[in-house]
């Protein structure tokens, strides 16, 4: 067993709706299918990016091209348009999860 980061096992796609960030992640392989169903929990996506956050996360299983999504709610400080951060984007949260750290067997 070692410790990968997400990067090393997947792609990532994400993009924002308003104050909703979603993050499409594309897992390389059925073992890493696997880590990701298993590890990567919408509570440890919450956790990981932490304040940024502050609502719900939500998994969408697509088993038939082993991916997962994820819609994180009340992540943009009120959207493009409200929020004062630097960067709000949505698209800098696919890159962001892919430095989360998984096990693989």
């Amino acid at each position: 067993m070692y410790k990968a980061c997400l990067k090393d096992i997947a792609h990532a796609r994400s993009g924002d709706k308003g104050n909703s960030v979603n993050i499409g992640l594309f897992a390389k392989s059925e073992e890493a299918y696997e880590a990701i169903l298993t590890q990567v929990t919408p509570e440890k996506v919450k956790g990981h990016f932490g304040e940024l956050v502050k609502g719900e996360v939500i998994r969408y299983e697509l088993p038939n091209i082993q991916a997962v999504n994820f819609v994180c709610y009340q992540a943009l400080n009120g959207g493009g348009s409200s929020s004062i951060r630097l960067d709000n984007l949505g698209k800098c949260f696919g890159a962001n999860l892919l430095r989360m750290e998984v096990e693989i067997q």
